[in-house]
This record gives structure tokens, C-alpha cells and sequence, in this order.
């Protein structure tokens, strides 16, 4: 199980870190939104770890949330802060959140509530996408193309991934740069790059290109 801890207060982010490791999870850490969407442009995380009040702003957090979830992002969220309202709360679960703990916590209770997310990601997460002839192995980060195998590298997995998990959806190109390469100075042409990529790999109709985006062709 993979979880990204996005927390820019590294005296709490490195014992976390640890601690996490020991229980055996992949875990990495970055400390900013920016960091984040860096990370998650690598691999998607199976449970994200989340501060609401981060370098880019105060509800830096929850905007990250609501951006994931409206991008697709299927894993849980689990918001780790000293923000502790009612309103704040609600705020957090109603933006996308799964679970919503305040600092100062016991690390017992974190741990526990790490195992039920993951338990709960585990039996909701679809082990396989199927879409005609194509087929989409998520746990196995495997893709079949009329049943052979075809070799994806990571971005390339998670576009696909994305694409695949909202077949009837356009994306816009903009809201894939902003997800899968944030901070690519080539704007849309290293899009069109990926896109050529999986299309070679896979079949030119694997991917439409359709008014201010792309979606699923099969």
C-alpha cells in the first residue's frame, strides 16, 4: 500500500515518515502542494495524508483535496491538522476527505485509522478496468491491449488509469497539465507527447481527441 504524507512542519513529517515505514507502508513526503501534485504525477497513492494549512495558503489543503477528487483521484484522504471547528471538519469531509484527525493525536489512534482507510480503499478499488479491448489491472499497475501485455511507464499508467476509470468523461487539457505535469515548461506539447505514446502502444483509437481535451475512445 502506498500513502503520500503532504506536511510542511518537518518535525512532525519525519517521526510520521518513520513511523509509517516501520509499519511497512511505501510512503514518501513532500511539504507542499506543489510537492504533491509532483508526487502524485509518479504514482497515485492508495491514501493520502493530508494538512489543510500548507505553504501555498491556509486552506491550501482542502483545495488540494477538492482538485483531486474532481480529477478522479480514487484513494482515500485522510486530513492530519490543528484546524479543529465543527465547520472545518465538515468543510474537509464535504471537499473530499475520508477521515479528519487533529493535532495533537495519539499515534496509536493514526495507525488505526491508516489500517481502516487502507482496508476500506482495498475492498472499494476495482482490481480490474475493463473497456472493450482494453483491460487495466490496478493493483498489478498492468495494462492488456486485446489481451497482450503492453509496457506503460509510470505518468504513462496513471493517464491512462485516469482516462480509463471515467470513460464518458473529456478532460480538459488543462486540467491534465495541471495533474500529470505541473511543472512542465513545454505547456500541451509534452501532453500530445504521452498521448502519441500510449496511442503507439496501445491503438491509435485508444485515445480521442475531442474539443479542449481528451477522453477514453474505447
Amino acid at each position: 500500500m502506498r500513502i503520500l504524507l503532504v506536511e510542511d512542519e518537518e518535525g512532525l513529517a519525519q517521526p510520521l515518515l518513520a513511523l509509517l515505514r516501520r509499519e511497512r507502508y511505501a510512503t514518501s513526503w513532500v511539504a507542499s502542494v506543489e510537492g504533491a501534485y509532483s508526487a502524485l504525477s509518479q504514482a497515485e497513492p492508495d491514501l493520502l495524508i493530508l494538512d489543510v494549512m500548507l505553504p501555498e495558503g491556509e486552506d491550501a489543503g482542502f483545495e488540494l483535496a477538492q482538485s483531486l477528487r474532481q480529477g478522479g483521484y480514487q484513494g482515500s484522504i485522510l486530513f492530519l491538522t490543528a484546524r479543529d471547528t465543527i465547520e472545518d471538519r465538515v468543510q474537509g469531509l464535504d471537499l473530499g476527505g475520508d477521515d479528519y484527525l487533529v493535532k495533537p493525536f495519539s499515534l496509536t489512534e493514526l495507525l488505526a485509522r491508516v489500517r481502516a482507510l487502507l482496508r476500506r480503499n482495498a475492498h472499494s478499488k476495482q482490481a480490474y478496468i475493463a473497456r472493450g479491448p482494453l483491460r487495466v489491472d490496478q493493483s498489478g499497475r498492468r495494462v492488456f491491449w486485446q489481451e497482450q501485455l503492453r509496457e506503460l511507464s509510470e505518468k504513462e499508467f496513471a493517464l491512462l488509469e485516469l482516462l480509463a476509470l471515467h470513460p464518458e468523461k473529456t478532460f480538459a487539457v488543462e486540467e491534465l497539465l495541471e495533474r500529470f505535469f505541473p511543472e512542465a515548461d513545454s505547456g500541451h506539447r509534452i501532453l500530445r507527447v504521452y498521448v502519441h505514446r500510449l496511442r503507439e502502444k496501445l491503438a491509435p483509437e485508444a485515445i480521442l481527441t475531442v474539443p479542449g481535451g481528451y477522453r477514453l475512445g474505447v
